[in-house]
């Protein structure tokens, strides 16, 4: 049975300031790279059957940062996420089944215009009233994906063999939402 204890019904909102979603893509066969979307928003609609619950997080995909600018440029093109044609990602929230606080959230990911089921691997933190008396609720989320599945196709062959970017790309999202406001 879901449980979200500590969350009350009603709409949560994703604080980008304390949140971060992350990805990692082995290159050359032999390192991962990793990067990170500073741009973030979303909401979780706490239903009162919590796995019934649904939300959305939405990035903007301009904002990725590989610590390299001349890579970032890159996969901003249209070559990789095409920022231009397909400024955003959404992760739209349809079931969250977690037992004892580990389970999976159910959604539909859009990336680069295609849409597609995705399962994450969640943990539900739990919930903490901070020093401004703000209660915030943190989540911790992973999956992987073929990037080629979202139209995300560009690579070349290396020499000795092999592409220079594998087709699995891991996700790792670290959330927190902020309750409800009291009417």
């Amino acid at each position: 049975m879901t449980t979200l204890n500590g969350m009350t019904t009603g709409t949560w909102t994703l604080d980008p300031a304390h949140t971060e979603i992350g990805f990692s893509v082995r290159h050359a066969g032999i390192s991962k790279v990793r990067g990170e979307f500073s741009d973030v928003s979303g909401q979780l609609n706490v239903a009162e059957d919590a796995a019934q619950s649904t939300g959305e997080i939405v990035v903007g995909m301009a904002s990725v940062d590989t610590k390299n600018e001349a890579r970032d440029n890159h996969v901003r093109s249209e070559e990789f996420f095409d920022v231009e044609n397909h400024p955003q990602m959404t992760y739209k929230v349809t079931g969250v089944d977690l037992t004892d606080g580990e389970g999976t959230v159910s959604g539909k990911l859009t990336l680069r215009g295609v849409t597609k089921p995705v399962e994450l691997k969640a943990e539900f933190n739990g919930v903490a009233v901070d020093a401004f008396g703000v209660t915030r609720a943190g989540f911790t989320a992973s999956t992987s994906i073929s990037r080629k599945e979202f139209n995300v196709t560009w690579n070349a062959a290396l020499e000795a063999g092999g592409v220079m970017v594998s087709d699995k790309v891991n996700i790792d999202l670290d959330v927190e939402f902020t309750a409800p406001e009291a009417n």
